[in-house]
């Protein structure tokens, strides 16, 4: 029913507006705040979701694959949060003292919360209760699981002692990584995602984040625009039939990676630029 998809696609507008948030967290009055849900997720989700699945939407039309949302939720999130963490600058203390979750346990039930959801997002991209959403769900398992171990695991490998911050981290990364695969991918390919998504995501949030010295609070842009990167370009490698996807009509692999890419490239510049605008403009109203 038109009501039942109304309330499922708000759910996504919502949680997307929020993780751009994640990575502004404590530097933004409330004022900005609210401004900001209103016009960031009308003038830069909005069109891009109607993009990738209007049903006359450009990206839908050009070819990419995004089964619940790598572009429109991830990889555009991710972008507007690192957008968002250089416009209004570093953390009072950022890089003197430390600052981990200041409840782990909350960490850990967040993770579960979400990991819980994302059933609901990935599998109800079906739009019915039927094969796609089962492979959907099962995708969810093992990608998550995949990339939590990798996280974790690397991180043990690096630093002696593995995290249950890590442990998290991995798993969101999972899960991002798996939302534009979910229903095309076959099970196995979606481990393969996983680990991978898992290790690239862990650098960005350690090695590259170090490097270049940016305070994105929550590593929205390191798990969400990264992973989502990784999962929506791969999600044309394993949607192949030889390789357990389910295929697509005129498959091509090297063409179908390529529609990925440009699909990615649009999402972040869009993203970017309007994000930009938006928070140019709140500085001067604000």
């Amino acid at each position: 029913p038109e009501y039942v998809f109304l309330c499922f696609q708000m759910t996504f507008a919502c949680i997307t507006t929020a993780l751009v948030l994640g990575g502004v967290v404590e530097r933004m009055k409330f004022s900005a705040i609210f401004l900001f849900a209103v016009l960031w997720p009308t003038f830069v989700y909005f069109p891009i979701a109607h993009m990738v699945w209007g049903s006359d939407g450009y990206l839908l039309k050009l070819g990419p694959l995004d089964f619940a949302g790598g572009t429109v939720v991830h990889i555009n999130s991710g972008v507007a949060a690192l957008v968002g963490a250089l416009i209004v600058g570093k953390r009072v203390g950022f890089g003197k003292e430390a600052m981990p979750p200041h409840s782990m346990p909350l960490t850990m039930v967040g993770g579960v919360l979400l990991w819980v959801g994302w059933f609901g997002f990935n599998a109800g991209s079906a739009l019915a209760a039927n094969g796609t959403a089962a492979l959907a769900m099962v995708n969810t398992f093992t990608a998550t699981a995949a990339a939590g171990l990798s996280w974790m695991l690397l991180e043990w490998m690096s630093k002696g002692k593995p995290s249950l911050l890590g442990l998290v981290s991995g798993v969101i990364a999972g899960l991002v990584a798996v939302t534009p695969a979910a229903g095309f991918a076959g099970p196995m390919g979606s481990i393969i995602l996983g680990l991978v998504a898992g290790a690239v995501a862990l650098f960005f949030c350690t090695t590259v984040k170090n490097a270049l010295g940016y305070d994105e609070s929550l590593d929205v842009f390191g798990i969400h625009a990264v992973a989502g990167v990784v999962g929506s370009i791969l999600t044309g490698v394993l949607v192949s039939p030889s390789l357990g996807g389910l295929g697509v009509t005129d498959y091509e692999m090297v063409s179908q990676v390529w529609k990925q890419i440009v699909a990615v490239g649009i999402a972040v510049a869009w993203s970017a630029i309007g994000t930009l605008v938006i928070l140019f403009v709140l500085r001067i109203i604000v």
